[in-house]
């Protein structure tokens, strides 16, 4: 067996899936012979083609988007190496978080009162990649007292038709899901989902042109500093607009607290509090050499489907710094906004679920009843969740040592600096 920091050619990558070999040849010779198009990762184009998708041409007030979708694009043309297939899909996602922008904006020039749809006392989970955010975003959505946000209305926030019963966001999801699972086997087991399940509001951040998702797909480093260093509460005010959206699409008139999951919130915590100012925070704290082992393993296998090279080094690198970086930056807020807030260790959530969960019911001023608890109950023993057990790493492969990672968490100033 090679050890994954030598397994970064293409070649090598394609022997672990033969499907992504099928695919860039194909997606090859079909430019080559001008049957297709190859898609253009330039902001004109992909602004021409998002027009031309939706059919609308107004994106929304400029918070910067435009800038990141500049950057952006740059960041994957000279640091990318995207294969015919990653270029493909950075081109359909780029396309489709426009369009979703221009579907949002003429969506809130007709209804404005989807300004005023309440989001009371929203229920933040603030965590690293790999912490246990997903883990504890679907133990919470086994209470019906609380609200969450579904894979598909993450990653389709608004209807290109909506004609009840029917609703294309739920079919989009669902074959948004089945691409990704023949593509990327693996990634099921790392983060198994469903279509209507309750999941990360990632795709709310796409698009704003901005998060973790292109970092985790792209070697992007010039973005990402980019984005690390920016004032985030006007994505964050748009972040809010597109629940409200949601909220308002579901017909939904109950005043139930919102669980709101992202890792991304752990770096930008600041400007979350400020578009939640009646936020209640859950705290994941898990031990930083599995976190950063893990994060760079999903990494890992995320670019493994779209990049010429993979550098196992470099990720680890990368998301040492992510980890230190967001571990400051979670602290600095928390310091600066006294939030009601419990703290939830990894490794106690294991050996009592329950128990913790007791605790954190306790902090939202909730009963912890026994319908409740018995949901809870049937989600920790589902096949879907307990699959996350058989995700394996070696911090090793991507050249990061226990002494290493344990300094940079101790230093994180020094880290970011170091980065």
């Amino acid at each position: 067996m090679v050890p994954i920091a030598q397994r970064n050619s293409a070649a090598d990558i394609s022997e672990e899936n033969p499907r992504l070999r099928v695919v860039n040849e194909a997606l090859a010779r079909a430019w080559g012979k001008g049957w297709f198009s190859k898609p253009q990762l330039e902001p004109q184009a992909l602004i021409r083609a998002a027009r031309q998708t939706s059919g609308l041409a107004d994106f929304g007030d400029d918070d910067g988007w435009r800038d990141r979708l500049d950057r952006l694009t740059c960041a994957l043309d000279q640091e990318a190496d995207l294969t015919p297939l990653g270029t493909t899909i950075a081109y359909g996602q780029l396309v489709a978080a426009l369009a979703g922008r221009a579907r949002a904006e003429a969506m809130w020039r007709r209804y404005p009162g989807i300004a005023d749809v309440p989001l009371v006392a929203p229920i933040i989970i603030v965590g690293q990649m790999r912490s246990g955010s997903t883990r504890m975003q679907r133990l919470l959505a086994c209470d019906k007292r609380l609200a969450f946000t579904r894979f598909y209305e993450s990653w389709n926030p608004v209807p290109r038709w909506n004609w009840s019963p029917l609703d294309d966001r739920r079919m989009r999801g669902w074959l948004a899901l089945r691409i990704a699972r023949w593509l990327n086997p693996r990634f099921n087991v790392i983060h198994p989902v469903r279509s209507r399940q309750a999941d990360e509001e990632i795709g709310l951040h796409n698009l704003g042109l901005y998060g973790a998702a292109f970092e985790a797909q792209w070697r992007i480093p010039s973005f990402a500093r980019h984005a690390e260093h920016l004032d985030s509460r006007p994505i964050y005010a748009e972040f809010r607009r597109h629940l409200q959206t949601i909220k308002w699409l579901r017909r939904d008139k109950r005043d139930r607290p919102w669980i709101l999951k992202l890792p991304q919130f752990s770096q930008d915590l600041e400007a979350v509090l400020h578009a939640f100012p009646d936020a209640r925070l859950v705290v994941l704290d898990r031990d930083p050499v599995q976190v950063v082992g893990s994060s760079a393993s999903l990494v890992r296998n995320q670019m493994a489907v779209q990049s010429r090279k993979v550098d196992a080094g470099w990720i680890g690198d990368e998301w040492l710094h992510k980890v230190s970086l967001r571990q400051r930056r979670t602290a600095q807020a928390r310091a600066a906004h006294d939030r009601p807030s419990v703290d939830v260790a990894f490794g106690a959530m294991r050996e009592d679920w329950r128990g913790q969960m007791r605790r954190v019911y306790r902090m939202l001023d909730l009963s912890f009843d026994a319908h409740t608890e018995r949901a809870m109950a049937r989600f920790m023993d589902k096949r879907s969740h307990r699959k996350l057990g058989r995700h394996r790493y070696d911090i090793a492969d991507f050249g990061l040592t226990e002494a290493r990672i344990t300094a940079a968490m101790a230093s994180p100033v020094e880290a970011e600096l170091a980065a």
